[in-house]
């Protein structure tokens, strides 16, 4: 089993940024995928960023100048650098982490972000 633990979610006004981090423990094979998807109110969740190990990482376009997705493989620990937020931006942030090898995917809790003055 997969356990992912996130944190640094918040309340900032818009322009402010915000770091959240994730951390993945279990049974994870050296090959997968980890990213932030998000939920605002009455919305369906919708991807933000990933990053593969190893590989690139890949941005929706509303968000591709403004946030940074990163990751430590070494402690299966994905980031979010966020930038420049905007009110559109509050949503419970989840993180996310997929295994190829055996399809499956595991999700955190999730971590509210509110942007407002």
């Amino acid at each position: 089993q997969v356990q992912l633990v996130e944190s640094g979610g918040g309340l900032v006004q818009p322009g402010g940024s915000l770091r959240l981090s994730c951390a993945a423990s279990g049974s994870i094979s050296n090959i997968y995928t980890m990213g932030w998807y998000r939920q605002a109110p009455g919305k369906q969740r919708e991807l933000v960023a990933t990053i593969t190990n190893p590989g690139s990482a890949n941005y929706v376009d509303d968000v591709k100048d403004r946030f940074t997705i990163s990751g430590n493989n070494a402690k299966n620990t994905v980031y979010l650098q966020m930038n420049s937020l905007k009110p559109e931006d509050t949503a419970v942030y989840y993180c996310s982490l997929y295994i190829p090898i055996s399809a499956r995917r595991f999700w955190g809790q999730g971590t509210q972000v509110t942007v407002s003055s």
